[in-house]
C-alpha cells in the first residue's frame, strides 16, 4: 500500500530514438496535415536558398555587364530593366516565404494541438481503466503533471521541434548544395565546418539543460523548504531553531544559484560560440574565393563569392535550429516516458474475453478461501470463507488496518483476489462483467466526492436518465426531502457549497437512485455530526430493506439493527453474530461496544 510511482530521469541517448519514432507515430495519424506542413517548410527552405542565387545571377549577368559598358564608355545610358526583373522575382519569392510561413505555421500549430489532445484522451481513458492499486501508488499532482506540462513539452517536439529540424537539415542541404554546384572548394570548405558547429552547439546545449534541470530539482526542494518552514514558523520559534533552518535555506539557495548561473553562463556562451566558428568558415571563404575571383583567369564570378559567403551566414541559424530541436528532444525524454508509462501500464482488472452480464443479482455472496495482499509477502486477508445471503445487512468492525474495507473493495471489485474465488448467486465474478456488477451497487464512502454542476446532475450521475420524480423519491428514501425544491441549484466545485451532511445525504441519494442489489457503506457517517448522522440512521433502515448491505462503521451504536456483526481481526472473522448475541459473549465485540460507549457518556 506504501509503495508510490517515482519519476525516472532520462537522460540516456539511446532511449532518444524510440521516443522520437513513438511521438511519431500519433503525428502520422493526420497525414494530410503533416504532408503539408513538410511541403511548405520545404518551399520556404528553398525560397530561403534561392535569395543567393539570384543575388549572383544578377551580379553576374545585369550589375557586371552594365558596370563594364560603363566603363569602356562613360556616355553609355545604363540599362536598369534587369535590376526591375530582379527585383520582381525577389519580391514573388518573399511572398512565396510569407504563404508558406503562414502555411506551415498553421500546420504546425494543429497538429501540436491534435497530438496533445490524443495523449490526453488516451491518459484519462486509461486512468479511468486503472484498478485502485494503481491509485494507491500514485499522487494526484503526479498524475496532473501527466495530463498538462508533460503534454505540452511532448507535443512541442513533434510541432515546433520538428520544424526546427526539418527546417533546418534542409537549409543545410540546399545551401552547401548550391554552392558545391558553383564552386566545390568553397562549398567544401563550409561542409567541414558543419560537424564542428554541430558538435559545439550540440555539446553547449547539453551542457544548458544538464544545469537548467539541476535548477529546477533545486527549485521543488526550495519551494517545499519555504512552505515547509513558514507553515512551521511557530515550531521553527518555540524551539528555537530560525538559525538552523535558515542556514540550511541559504544553502539551497546558494545550490540552486550556482546551478542557474552555469545554466545562464552557458546561454551565453553558446550564440557567440556558433557564430565565431561559423564566422571563421565565412572568414575562409572570403578569403579564398576572394583569391579564386580576381585570379587571372578568375575560378568564380564575383557572384558566385557573393552567394558563397552569403550561404556561409545562412548556416548559422540551421545550425542552431537542429542543436534545439536536440536539447528539446532529450528534455523531452522524461517527460515522454511518464506519459508512455501511464499509456502503458498494464490494467489488472478488466473483463475476461468470455466474460458475460449479471442478471439481475440477488446479492448472495461468497468469499471462498479468498487471500489478497497489497504487498506480496505481507497478506491482509490470509484466508477468508464469508457466506452473506442475499438481503441480509453484514457489518464489520475491528481496528484500523485488520482489513475491513479491503472486503469491501473485494466485493465492488476494485480488487480482485489473489487466490481463492469471490462469488455472487454462486458464480465467480470475475467471469462477469465489470459494468454489470457494479451497475448493481450502490457504494458510499466516508468522505463523499460530489462533481461541479446542479444537485440534479450529482443524483443521477450513474442514471443519466433518471427522472425528476425519480430523483425526488430517492431524496425521500433516504430522508433529504428538502432538496427536491433546490435541484437545479449549483453546488460548486466538490459541493463547496454544502455542508458535510448535506454532501453526504446526496452521495445517499446517488447510490439509491439506481436500485442497488448490493449496498456497501465504508465508515459513510464517520466525517459528519451526530445529529446529522441521527437523521440519516432512520433513512438507513429503509434504504438497506431487500438489499445484500455491507457497513463499515465507526461508532458501533449505527450498526446495532445489522442481521450481522463481524468482528475483523488480521483478515480472519473473530466473531459473528446479532448485536444481542456478541453482547451476551462478552468478547470482543463487548469490549469494543462497552469501552466506546463510555467513552459517548463522558463527552457528553
Amino acid at each position: 500500500m506504501s509503495q508510490h510511482l517515482v519519476d525516472q530521469e532520462f537522460s540516456g541517448k539511446k532511449a532518444l530514438w524510440p521516443f522520437l519514432k513513438r511521438i511519431m507515430r500519433y503525428a502520422t495519424r493526420y497525414p494530410k496535415w503533416l504532408g503539408w506542413f513538410l511541403f511548405w517548410v520545404v518551399i520556404v527552405a528553398i525560397a530561403d536558398a534561392i535569395f543567393p542565387l539570384l543575388l549572383m545571377e544578377m551580379i553576374d549577368k545585369e550589375v557586371t555587364p552594365e558596370l563594364q559598358k560603363l566603363s569602356e564608355d562613360s556616355t553609355y545610358g545604363v540599362d536598369f530593366g534587369g535590376v526591375f526583373f530582379y527585383t520582381g522575382i525577389f519580391l514573388a519569392i518573399g511572398l512565396i516565404q510569407v504563404i508558406g510561413v503562414y502555411a506551415f505555421i498553421r500546420y504546425t500549430g494543429r497538429i501540436q494541438e491534435y497530438v496533445m489532445y490524443d495523449l490526453r484522451d488516451a491518459m484519462f481513458k486509461r486512468l479511468q481503466k486503472l484498478s485502485f492499486s494503481y491509485y494507491d501508488r500514485s499522487a494526484s499532482g503526479w498524475l496532473l503533471t501527466r495530463l498538462t506540462s508533460d503534454t505540452d513539452r511532448v507535443a512541442e517536439v513533434i510541432s515546433w521541434g520538428l520544424l526546427e529540424a526539418f527546417w533546418g537539415m534542409s537549409m543545410i542541404t540546399f545551401c552547401i548544395g548550391a554552392m558545391l554546384v558553383y564552386s566545390w572548394k568553397l562549398g567544401l570548405i563550409m561542409l567541414i565546418s558543419i560537424p564542428i558547429m554541430l558538435v559545439v552547439s550540440i555539446r553547449i546545449r547539453m551542457l544548458v539543460l544538464k544545469y537548467s534541470r539541476e535548477a529546477r530539482k533545486i527549485n521543488s526542494e526550495l519551494t517545499a523548504a519555504y512552505n515547509e518552514h513558514i507553515n512551521g514558523i511557530v515550531v521553527n520559534k518555540s524551539t528555537a531553531q530560525e538559525e538552523r533552518v535558515g542556514h540550511v535555506f541559504k544553502q539551497l539557495s546558494n545550490r540552486m544559484r550556482r546551478s542557474s548561473y552555469k545554466a545562464a553562463y552557458h546561454t551565453a556562451m553558446y550564440i557567440p560560440l556558433v557564430i565565431l566558428i561559423g564566422s571563421i568558415a565565412a572568414a575562409f571563404v572570403v578569403f579564398f574565393g576572394g583569391q579564386m575571383a580576381i585570379a587571372v583567369p578568375a575560378a568564380i564570378t564575383v557572384g558566385t563569392l557573393v552567394a558563397s559567403f552569403d550561404y556561409a551566414m545562412k548556416i548559422f541559424i540551421p545550425i542552431v535550429d537542429i542543436s534545439m530541436f536536440y536539447a528539446r528532444a532529450l528534455g523531452s525524454l522524461s517527460a515522454g516516458e511518464r506519459i508512455f508509462s501511464l499509456i502503458d501500464e498494464p490494467i489488472e482488472i478488466e473483463d475476461a474475453k468470455d466474460a458475460s452480464d449479471f442478471d439481475k443479482i440477488r446479492g448472495d455472496i461468497h468469499f471462498d478461501q479468498v487471500e489478497f495482499y497489497y504487498t506480496k509477502g505481507h497478506s491482509v486477508l490470509p484466508n477468508l470463507d464469508l457466506k452473506i445471503e442475499a438481503g441480509q445487512s453484514i457489518a464489520l468492525v475491528g481496528a484500523t488496518g485488520e482489513g475491513k474495507s479491503t472486503i469491501a473493495n473485494l466485493v465492488s471489485r476494485f480488487y480482485e483476489p489473489k487466490a481463492g474465488q469471490l462469488k455472487i448467486d454462486g458464480v465467480d465474478y470475475t467471469q462477469k462483467t465489470l459494468q454489470s456488477l457494479r451497475a448493481q451497487m450502490g457504494i458510499v464512502l466516508q468522505t463523499p466526492h460530489l462533481f461541479s454542476g446542479t444537485i440534479r446532475d450529482n443524483i443521477r450521475y450513474g442514471k443519466k436518465d433518471a427522472t425528476d420524480e425519480q430523483i425526488i423519491a430517492a431524496l425521500e428514501k433516504v430522508g433529504a426531502t428538502e432538496f427536491g425544491q433546490r435541484l437545479d441549484e449549483e453546488i460548486g466545485e466538490e459541493g463547496e457549497q454544502l455542508s458535510m451532511g448535506e454532501k453526504q445525504l446526496l452521495s445517499f441519494a446517488r447510490a439509491v437512485l439506481v436500485d442497488p442489489r448490493i449496498f456497501i457503506m465504508d465508515e459513510a457517517t464517520s466525517s459528519i455530526d451526530t445529529i446529522t448522522e441521527a437523521k440519516i440512521q432512520k433513512s438507513i433502515q429503509e434504504m438497506l430493506k431487500g438489499r445484500t448491505s455491507i457497513i463499515i462503521a465507526h461508532r458501533l451504536s449505527t450498526i446495532k439493527n445489522c442481521d450481522r456483526i463481524l468482528v475483523i481481526q488480521k483478515g480472519q472473522i473473530l466473531e459473528d453474530g446479532s448485536h444481542n448475541v456478541l453482547m451476551k459473549k462478552h468478547g470482543k465485540y463487548y469490549d469494543l461496544y462497552t469501552k466506546q460507549l463510555r467513552a459517548e457518556q463522558v463527552t457528553s
